[in-house]
């Protein structure tokens, strides 16, 4: 008989067609993103399931008990700070992810906040549909150049790299990084150089996070962080909403510390509609759409599909999350 697994989470016609082809399956059919309650409710009607698609919702204690059959864990995104990887460990259950086929898209979207942020694009936007736009009202338009400045990349990952690239070859940035520890043949492949993490943020124009969400990074851009940076520099946040103190990233905006900022993420997401983030003119806000491009969303599903039905059917999953890795050769 094959595998039974549950998709949480919308996905593309092919995609649903390929896990057919392999597993028996059930799906979420709701016109909104599964909620924590539903999820579980599913789960528990559904104890026999083997394998799991979804996006973001907490692996804990509470959902596992519900599946005791569960192999997979499949999470259609690079991220994984919503698994608990000691539980996980302790059960013998895998968890994949989809690194690789989002990198240059979230690239895109980091120079899309960039260039938002200190070009006024989004508020100018709406001062021109409001009828504000007078003859000799320039000087009101005043940003700040992209290209020919300093950008500081805290993460030197995969899409840090990308990232850089552009920097690099479209904006003739000069680029500084920082990362666990420095990259001696990312700096010769990009033309890049390390900096303390002090350094990166007194000397950068651009200061854009992406780092993931682990204990170490954990509000790691604060109040004296944020205090590091130029007046006039940008801040660009497109990892998770956690690796920043919100609170001081206000601070720090309500009183001209920076000069802009360019958010994917949050620490309460959906946003909560009175965070004072949303009412400032120089915050540019997005959904968490990093990796939001329909061919992008495309490959995603399909990999998390190959992750899900390689693990049921007893083979070798092309995304193994690092720390279980080690699962496969149980």
């Amino acid at each position: 008989m094959k595998p039974k697994v549950f998709i949480a989470t919308s996905i593309p016609a092919e995609v649903e067609k390929y896990i057919g082809e392999h597993c028996r399956y059930i799906k979420w059919e709701g016109e909104e993103s599964i909620s924590r309650e539903d999820l579980l409710r599913i789960l528990a009607e559904n104890t026999d399931i083997e394998g799991l698609m979804l996006t973001f919702h907490k692996i804990d204690r509470e959902l596992l008990e519900l599946i005791p059959n569960v192999r997979v864990i499949s999470n259609v995104s690079v991220g994984y700070d919503n698994f608990d990887i000691e539980l996980m460990k302790e059960k013998g259950i895998i968890g994949t992810h989809t690194p690789y086929v989002l990198d240059e898209t979230v690239a895109d979207t980091t120079f899309a906040l960039m260039l938002a942020a200190s070009r006024r694009i989004v508020e100018l936007d709406r001062y021109v549909k409001a009828g504000k736009w007078k003859k000799g009202s320039d000087k009101l338009f005043c940003g700040y150049d992209v290209h020919g400045t300093v950008l500081g990349i805290i993460g030197m990952g995969r899409i840090g790299e990308a990232v850089a690239r552009r920097a690099k070859l479209g904006f003739n940035m000069d680029v500084l990084y920082n990362s666990r520890s420095p990259k001696p043949d990312v700096e010769a492949k990009l033309g890049i150089e390390y900096r303390p993490l002090e350094e990166l943020l007194k000397e950068s124009d651009f200061v854009v996070l992406l780092t993931p969400l682990t204990p170490e990074t954990e509000q790691l851009m604060g109040e004296r962080e944020f205090s590091l940076m130029k007046e006039t520099a940008v801040f660009v946040n497109i990892s998770r909403g956690k690796t920043v103190n919100e609170k001081a990233l206000i601070k720090a905006l309500e009183e001209g510390k920076i000069y802009a900022a360019g958010l994917d993420v949050f620490e309460q997401e959906p946003i909560d509609v009175n965070n004072p983030l949303l009412k400032m003119e120089n915050v540019v806000t997005v959904p968490h759409i990093g990796s939001s491009t329909a061919k992008t969303h495309n490959a995603m599903f399909a990999l998390a599909a190959k992750n899900l039905v390689a693990a049921c059917t007893r083979e070798k999953p092309p995304s193994v999350v690092k720390e279980l890795a080690h699962l496969l050769e149980v």
